[in-house]
């Protein structure tokens, strides 16, 4: 009780000093809310059991202990994400109903849906970019390649005669290969699913050659034998396969690609309540019972506060418009 009444003497400070500009009888008029008055939710875009569900899970219990007022997550998956940012964008932008998503429904979906149903600019504050999580390619045990330098020669040898799956048109798994073709002249199909576990499933059985996908969703699998992984797609090596090398390394210098998770608060939300709720989780995210919780898990904890979370934001939408735009992708 003492850190939610610290927190919510905090939100009453910073709401007076940013109204100092304001005549004493409208700072009298309106006081600032206490916060947090309520619960508050994390609206996640994804089933249960998924990477952001499980990063969402591990935010709201720590950021709990620390303020003193229960974090829920509430699953909303569907529609591209349309039916997680109509909960939150429909609910009142006092900070207790958020939205925690990967940066794919702020910079990707965007630019390949015609009619999404929200505006990734103006509907939504960056509050934290939270964590990114790197993808590893792994090919099925039969592909005559065992480095990326060898993928990668044995695709120009055969143009047009492989195969690569994808969790659908416009992912981050789509995206990243399409930039690795255009920069390497590649001729390899694309073949899309509907999420990254059957995806897998069929690199496994041969019916595709190569996938990008998250540790999790690969490294048992590249363990057992099943698949064979060739390189990460993040600048650093993972934590739990340092024998793998990056493709920044093998011959695809500053290639950086992550599944990266923001919590986003509907516009219109206070500054000062933005400010705190990315202050208390980016300590959150320091904690380190929640540290271990990410090297478990493979995902690095960015703590980016607001501006900064935009400014990441921003350069990522206009990387992938290069890559949309090239590749000609688009999705009724």
């Amino acid at each position: 009780m003492m850190r939610r009444r610290s927190f919510v003497r905090s939100a009453a400070a910073l709401a007076t000093l940013s109204a100092s500009g304001l005549a004493p009888r409208a700072q009298a008029q309106s006081p600032a809310p206490a916060f947090p008055s309520q619960q508050i939710k994390f609206i996640v875009p994804y089933s249960p059991g998924g990477l952001p569900d499980t990063v969402a899970r591990v935010v709201a219990k720590k950021l709990t202990e620390r303020i003193g007022q229960s974090v829920v997550v509430d699953n909303r998956p569907g529609a591209n994400g349309v039916v997680a940012a109509t909960a939150v964008t429909g609910a009142a932008p006092d900070g207790h109903t958020l939205l925690l998503t990967d940066d794919s429904m702020m910079t990707i979906n965007p630019l390949i849906y015609k009619n999404l149903g929200y505006d990734a600019k103006k509907d939504f504050l960056p509050t934290a970019l939270i964590a990114t999580a790197p993808l590893f390619l792994a090919v099925h045990p039969s592909v005559p390649a065992n480095t990326f330098q060898e993928l990668v020669a044995l695709v120009k040898s055969k143009p047009g005669e492989f195969a690569y799956g994808s969790s659908g048109i416009g992912s981050t798994h789509h995206l990243a290969t399409e930039a690795m073709k255009a920069a390497l002249g590649l001729d390899i199909r694309h073949i899309p699913y509907k999420g990254t576990g059957q995806s897998v499933i069929d690199v496994m059985a041969g019916q595709v050659d190569s996938i990008f996908a998250v540790t999790n969703g690969v490294l048992p699998h590249v363990k057992a034998g099943k698949l064979r992984a060739l390189g990460v797609s993040s600048l650093k090596r993972s934590g739990l396969a340092p024998e793998v090398p990056t493709i920044a390394e093998s011959g695809y210098p500053g290639f950086d690609v992550s599944f990266a998770y923001a919590m986003m608060a509907p516009a219109g939300t206070p500054d000062e309540i933005v400010q705190l709720l990315s202050k208390e989780v980016l300590k959150a995210l320091g904690a380190p019972d929640v540290q271990e919780k990410n090297r478990l898990a493979d995902y690095m904890a960015t703590g980016l506060d607001p501006k900064r979370s935009a400014a990441w934001l921003a350069e990522n939408r206009e990387r992938w418009t290069k890559v949309v735009q090239q590749a000609g992708i688009t999705v009724e």
